[in-house]
């Protein structure tokens, strides 16, 4: 990936600027025939939870150390996106799937490589992507590329277990952000795919935010022609950043 330096951010945490750089474009793994490039924070550079809530709030978000923001030639599809949590209101079909995974328990690790963790990410992406998602890269195995996505973190996270019984049957992935929470990924076992784990696991995460007394929980990029992002606008209400702005209605 060719990095170019873009003009650099002042930070209103830090008391001077943050080196941006623009990505050469690639094809993008949403929108079919079009290109994907993203401006991403100077890698050399800390970014603590301080900042990274002035970041998300932007419109970055974070892989494993990475924080990025889509710049896409021509295209303005990725809306980043979060839920007010005061104001949320579940639907009836949301109702419905938290009542049915009520024998659920959630309980909070601190990132850190885990075996079974990592053999129910695998049997995920077999099932939801084929394989890996392109974690492996030339000199980098497996468990490499996984905890480089998930485990490593600059910022305050925690992976949450979701349990039936004894039973590992997801693990959600957050950041604790001044402002809120943050999803960054969740996977579970396909067998429990009837439960809707991945809608619970948004609403059990909304529930977490208010009981922390935050008031946004982040969902990251909407985006209205890609069905596996689409969904997310079934959180109401629901605030778009839009030029920079949040604002209660998507873009036109």
């Amino acid at each position: 990936m060719g990095l170019s330096p873009v003009a650099a951010a002042p930070s209103p945490v830090l008391d001077h600027v943050l080196d941006l750089y623009l990505t050469t474009p690639s094809p993008c793994g949403y929108v079919p025939g079009r290109e994907s490039a993203a401006v991403v924070a100077d890698p050399g550079r800390m970014i603590d939870s301080p900042l990274y809530g002035v970041l998300l709030d932007r419109g970055f978000r974070r892989s494993g150390r990475a924080f990025y923001r889509p710049q896409c030639p021509g295209c303005m599809a990725c809306v980043p996106v979060r839920v007010p949590v005061d104001q949320f209101a579940p639907s009836r079909s949301q109702r419905r799937v938290w009542r049915a995974n009520e024998a659920l328990h959630v309980v909070a690790r601190e990132p850190a490589f885990d075996e079974v963790h990592y053999q129910l990410f695998r049997r995920y992406q077999r099932d939801h992507h084929g394989d890996t998602m392109q974690l492996v890269h030339e000199g980098q195995d497996l468990r490499t590329g996984y905890s480089r996505f998930l485990v490593e973190s600059p910022v305050a996270t925690r992976f949450y277990e979701y349990h039936l019984g004894e039973r590992l049957v997801g693990v959600g992935v957050v950041d604790h952000l001044p402002q809120g929470l943050s999803t960054v990924y969740f996977f579970f076992d396909p067998a429990e795919r009837r439960r809707s784990l991945g809608t619970y696991s948004v609403l059990w995460e909304i529930a977490e935010t208010r009981h922390l007394g935050l008031p946004y929980y982040y969902l990251g990029y909407w985006i209205h022609e890609c069905r596996k992002m689409a969904y997310k606008a079934t959180f109401r209400p629901l605030e778009y950043l839009v030029d920079g702005q949040w604002q209660a209605e998507p873009p036109g």
